[in-house]
């Protein structure tokens, strides 16, 4: 079996997967708000509640929205500010006595959709670069090139949340101020809270993304059609500097903002006034696991031939010791 647990800033959402990819159980729980080691010990319960469910243990794969430093080992980079600094793969293997993988969130969603999801190779057979934006609380990115999820040598590739909006008008300038400091950052243009924010900002008055997007479809709130074409010229505007680099074969749309279906039918023309190419014919696809494809992710960064190495040893020896004690 293998595991996978995507650590949010409001939920802990843990998946057990049997060989194929088969989903066995799921759970989920509150993130432990602001508390680095409550937030490990919740980890902890959480996988030994999977195992004690089903009477089986799993390789251990974590999706965490920030990165590990090459330099320190530590996490770095997170909108989930309670965990940047500490050695999170080291404490959550000490917690549970086994090797833990972490891997940022956006590349666990990217490796899902790309291994059995919208991109596989079932699905697009000759894909072989898949770009995957997490549109949600936050703005992430990941690359997933022949079926490999690349960190890249300072553990960032993909970040693009952190560039400054392409193109951008003099309204938009010096832009929101971000988290990390600087102004203007994508994130601060994309995220789901700032398509709330705009639309409200001009005299919206629905109470919830969704309504607003179906006031605009039904044609009955000309601010809510206004806030979405400005969102969408954003979101072309920022996509279309990753594809004059990368050039993806795919992009996969995962968070909140996926479900707003229009965004497929519209993005693509969008996209051809700012790419510089005279085809462009990059797929651009809603998740095929929807919410579920970070943690899914999460447990795909152990190979199905790693966890029944595993199981064997496990098999002969027992259940891996789990330390006691308090996390570093």
């Amino acid at each position: 079996m293998r595991i996978g647990i995507d650590l949010g800033g409001t939920k802990i959402e843990g998946i057990l997967l049997a060989p194929g990819g088969i989903e066995v159980l799921r759970r989920r729980v509150e993130t432990p708000a602001g508390d680095y080691h409550a937030t490990i010990a919740t980890v902890g319960s959480l996988v030994r509640a999977l195992e004690a469910e089903t009477g089986c243990c799993g390789t251990v794969g974590v999706g965490i929205p920030g990165a590990i430093s090459l330099a320190t080992g530590r996490v770095k980079n997170a909108n989930s500010t309670c965990l940047i600094g500490h050695p999170i793969e080291q404490d959550l293997a000490a917690a549970l006595g086994r090797s833990v993988r972490v891997m940022n969130d956006a590349n666990c969603f990217v490796l899902s959709e790309a291994s059995d999801g919208a991109a596989s190779p079932l699905e697009m057979p000759s894909a072989r670069i898949i770009f995957g934006i997490i549109l949600g609380t936050g703005v992430g990115g990941g690359i997933v090139v022949r079926g490999e999820a690349l960190d890249g040598r300072n553990a960032i590739a993909g970040e693009w949340g952190h560039n400054p909006l392409p193109w951008p008008r003099p309204e938009e300038q010096p832009g929101p101020r971000c988290y990390c400091g600087k102004s203007g950052c994508i994130e601060t243009f994309l995220c789901g809270p700032s398509l709330d924010a705009d639309y409200r900002a001009r005299g919206g008055c629905a109470a919830s993304t969704r309504e607003m997007v179906l006031r605009a479809e039904n044609q009955e709130d000309d601010v809510a059609e206004a806030a979405l074409q400005r969102y969408e010229d954003h979101l072309a505007r920022a996509l279309a500097s990753v594809i004059n680099i990368l050039d993806p074969d795919a992009i996969v749309i995962g968070g909140g903002i996926s479900n707003i279906q229009r965004l497929y039918k519209s993005l693509p023309d969008r996209l051809r006034d700012y790419v510089f190419s005279d085809l462009f014919d990059t797929m651009i696809v809603p998740p095929k696991h929807g919410d579920s494809s970070g943690v899914r992710g999460a447990a795909w960064l152990w190979s199905e031939a790693e966890a029944a190495e595993l199981a064997k040893l496990w098999g002969t020896e027992g259940l891996p010791k789990r330390s006691v004690g308090n996390p570093s």
